[in-house]
Parts: structure tokens; C-alpha cells; sequence
């Protein structure tokens, strides 16, 4: 059977053309700095969102965890937000193995954090207290349905940290579905940021990798560490030719996925035993909860969806995500929306 599968945009296979591209990539061993396949989309990468240079890694949470060693020393503190990826999803890996300790604040419901909350998470200057070194937002905000955090409010919180002698991180997985969905250019959205990562990997179509952007001083110290947590590739030019593809084709047709999410979410709020989660702003992802009403078990609805041919995941208890992606046509759309009523109605 061949499926539609909404569980993530990570599940994107590389494009035929992808494919060749990868077969016939020019390489050279990256931990020589000699593979010309990665610098060019380092350089690609770096131009596209305003900064010095950048650094190809296997993974985002790669990305973010060398970010975040980079800016911080062993028992300096990290503000980032409780629904983050940093702080839930990334196995403690800023704690554990940069001794970093995390400060968590509420996020609200459009992704943000609350300015006067970040101001008064700073801490002050006592031998009792952590050092507070950096901010982290994610953007766009997974956990809080894909929504995008505004150029506005990027420059509000860029100039709290400049104001505060902190550093800013973005973990921008999704940073050019956040452009696409804002109709700004991701280099305008990024310009406040002193790091940011992104991934090739997710809506960009890419078989594996994402991007480390920041200063050249930034990113030597990056390059070193990631070495030292084994993320020196060798001949990593084959993966980097994908990369290029991302950059240069699958960043333009972002908004297609987000409307393709808007008819999933129309669709699914004529559906009887769920309640839609409507973000400020839809990107690429569909929140929503089951109803008191519905008997049926999150692995039984997995289950009953996928023996109709769609695949998803549950995010949390009674809770479900659909992710639309290159590979989610409007026919596949549609035969999701007929299947999730066909089994909410069992």
C-alpha cells in the first residue's frame, strides 16, 4: 500500500533528482575542510541567512547542543522556553554534557516568550546565582502548533540580549516555513540572531543534515566541538549535494505544505470527537485533541489510520499532530481527512 504519512515533515525522502545529484557530488574529506561539495552550501547556507559562514551537521539537535556549548561555559545558564525542543526533546544533552543549566519559561500560546519575563529571568551579578549567558527561541514553535515568531518579535528579543550582554540563539528547524508563512525574507527574520540552526532534513527534503550559521569565530570554535562529539564527516559531499537542492528549490514551494495544512484543518474541524488547535498562524503542522467521546485508543486510531493507508503519530495524551510535506499531495489530503472521519466514527 502505498501510504500518506503525516507523522513528521522528517520522513521526506530525497527527490529522484536529489538522487543524481548525490550520485555524481564532487567530494573531498570534510575534516580537512577540502570537500567542495560542503563549502559551497556552507557558503550557500551562510549567504541566504545574513551571516559570516556556517557548518554542515548531522543532525538539529547537533546543531543546537554545539550552539549552545559554544556561547556557554560549564555552569552558565540558558533561557529557552518549556515547550522548546532544547528543553524536551534533545535528552538533557546542554546539561549533560555541557554542564549548561537551563532556565525554562512559559511559553505562550503564539510561541512567544513573554519580554518582561526574559528581562527578569537574567540573573544578577551574586556567587549564589548561575551566569545567564543566552536566549534560545524556536521558530516556528513546534509544541505550540507550528507557529511563527514574527521578525518584530525577534528583534525585541535580539535587542534584550544586546541590552543584557547575552547572546541570541534560534533554533530554526522550521526558520523558512516561519518566512514563508510571514512573507519576510528568512535572512530579515534571522538578522537579530547571533546563532542559528536549521534543518535540511524536515520540509527541505533532504535525506540528512542541518546547519549551524553564526559568526567565523562562532563557527571554528563549532567546528572543533563538533569533532569532539564525532560529527567530523569525511567524504560528506553526497549528503551536501541534497542540501543544495534544499536550498535552492524546496525553500520557494514552503507555502504549498501550509496550505495543504489549512484544507487538513478545515476538513478536520467538520469532524465529530476532535478539538482543533487554531495557532495564531498555520505553518506546516495540525494540532488537535480527542473528545471525551471518543473510545477508541491512540494506538488503535494509529492502527485504524494506518490499515486505510495513512500514517500518524499521537504528541502527547488524547493529542495528535498531522505534518504536511513534499511528499502530501491535495489527494493525499483528502484520503487523510475521509480516514480520520471513518475512524473517529467507529
Amino acid at each position: 500500500m502505498e501510504y500518506v504519512d503525516l507523522r513528521s515533515d522528517t520522513v521526506t525522502k530525497p527527490t529522484p533528482e536529489m538522487r543524481e545529484a548525490m550520485a555524481k557530488a564532487e567530494v573531498g574529506d570534510d575534516v580537512y575542510m577540502d570537500d567542495p561539495t560542503i563549502n559551497a552550501l556552507q557558503e550557500k547556507a551562510a549567504d541566504m541567512l545574513g551571516k559570516e559562514d556556517s557548518l554542515f551537521v548531522p543532525s538539529g539537535t547537533m546543531g543546537n547542543l554545539l550552539a549552545l556549548l559554544v556561547h556557554c561555559q560549564r555552569g552558565d545558564e540558558a533561557i529557552m522556553g518549556d515547550k522548546s525542543h532544547i528543553y524536551l526533546n534533545e535528552a538533557g544533552g546542554s546539561a549533560a554534557l555541557g554542564g549548561i543549566h537551563p532556565h525554562p519559561l512559559k511559553n505562550q500560546t503564539d510561541g512567544t516568550l513573554l519580554l518582561d519575563e526574559i528581562r527578569a529571568a537574567i540573573q544578577t551579578e551574586d556567587v549564589h546565582h548561575t551566569i545567564t549567558r543566552l536566549i534560545c527561541l524556536e521558530n516556528t514553535q513546534n509544541v505550540c502548533g507550528g507557529v511563527p515568531l514574527s521578525a518584530d518579535y525577534m528583534r525585541a528579543v535580539g535587542q534584550l540580549a544586546r541590552e543584557n550582554q547575552l547572546a541570541l540563539h534560534v533554533d530554526g528547524a522550521r526558520i523558512f516555513n516561519a518566512a514563508a508563512a510571514l512573507k519576510v525574507s528568512v535572512k530579515d527574520l534571522v538578522a537579530p540572531a547571533d546563532s542559528v540552526m536549521f534543518c535540511l532534513s524536515k520540509g527541505l527534503v533532504a535525506p540528512v543534515g542541518s546547519m549551524l550559521v553564526g559568526t567565523k569565530k562562532f563557527i571554528n570554535r563549532a567546528r572543533h566541538l563538533r569533532k569532539m562529539l564525532g560529527g567530523g564527516m569525511r567524504q560528506a559531499g553526497i549528503l551536501a549535494a541534497a542540501g543544495l537542492i534544499s536550498l535552492d528549490q524546496m525553500t520557494t514551494r514552503l507555502e504549498q505544505d501550509h496550505i495543504r495544512a489549512q484544507k487538513l484543518f478545515d476538513g478536520l474541524k467538520e469532524a465529530r470527537g476532535l478539538i482543533l488547535n487554531e495557532p495564531p498562524m498555520l505553518t506546516n503542522m495540525v494540532y488537535f485533541d480527542l473528545t471525551d467521546d471518543v473510545k477508541l485508543s491512540l494506538q488503535q486510531i494509529v492502527d485504524e489510520m494506518k490499515k486505510r493507508g495513512v500514517l500518524v503519530d499521537w504528541a502527547g495524551p488524547r493529542k495528535f499532530r498531522l505534518v504536511t510535506h513534499y511528499w502530501v499531495d491535495d489527494a493525499g489530503v483528502e484520503k487523510a481527512l475521509q480516514a480520520m472521519k471513518e475512524v473517529i466514527s467507529l
